[in-house]
């Protein structure tokens, strides 16, 4: 059985970029069995990891971007409503709990004091998200339209109150109807045509 340094862990995972990872992923990096990989994870996750939740780590050295724990701690998911509305200043407000949606069913997490929120959409709905660059990472996020449009869908539901101080000239208005068309729910498409 193959033996892993600490140096050599650390200088692989910061060489390939790999903060945040899964016993999986670091067994298939460093070629070891799986007992290895958990056993080495487990005596390290002191000193040099930090356990971000069961079955996910990154390392202490290099902490992940919580947006980049927010894409890996529930996935599939994108960073959407609240936290993008604010993101590309949409509502002046600072957010502090980083609003996602996910095809699976709503969940809320803490990870080391931050609050992460997933809020289940329909299949058909899942799209509108691009990858933007947060420091040396790329993260998923709703395009503007496609984060307006989630945040109104569960106001429509009556899940979340609409912001009064939202800001949605700079939103191309073809496509937020078009992003809310794929709700098909004729009560969404009144409220964002009286937002736009």
């Amino acid at each position: 059985m193959k033996s892993l340094s600490v140096l050599e862990v650390l200088d692989v995972l910061s060489r390939k970029k790999m903060r945040i990872f899964t016993p999986e992923e670091f067994r298939r990096l460093f070629r070891v069995t799986q007992r290895a990989a958990q056993e080495f994870i487990k005596d390290h996750t002191q000193d040099l990891f930090i356990k971000i939740r069961n079955g996910l780590y990154a390392l202490r050295s290099d902490p992940p971007h919580e947006l980049e724990i927010a894409n890996r701690i529930y996935s599939p998911s994108y960073i959407s409503m609240e936290y993008a509305l604010a993101y590309y200043r949409f509502i002046p407000e600072t957010v502090y709990t980083v609003t996602s949606v996910t095809t699976k069913i709503t969940r809320e997490f803490t990870v080391q004091g931050k609050s992460y929120e997933y809020s289940r959409i329909k299949r058909k709905a899942y799209t509108g998200y691009h990858l933007v660059k947060e420091g040396q990472t790329n993260i998923l996020m709703a395009v503007p339209e496609k984060a307006l449009v989630d945040y109104c869908y569960f106001v429509d539901l009556r899940l979340k109150s609409l912001n009064e101080r939202l800001r949605v000239k700079k939103a191309d208005a073809k496509e937020v109807l078009r992003y809310a068309r794929l709700f098909g729910r004729e009560s969404l498409l009144k409220l964002v045509r009286e937002i736009l």
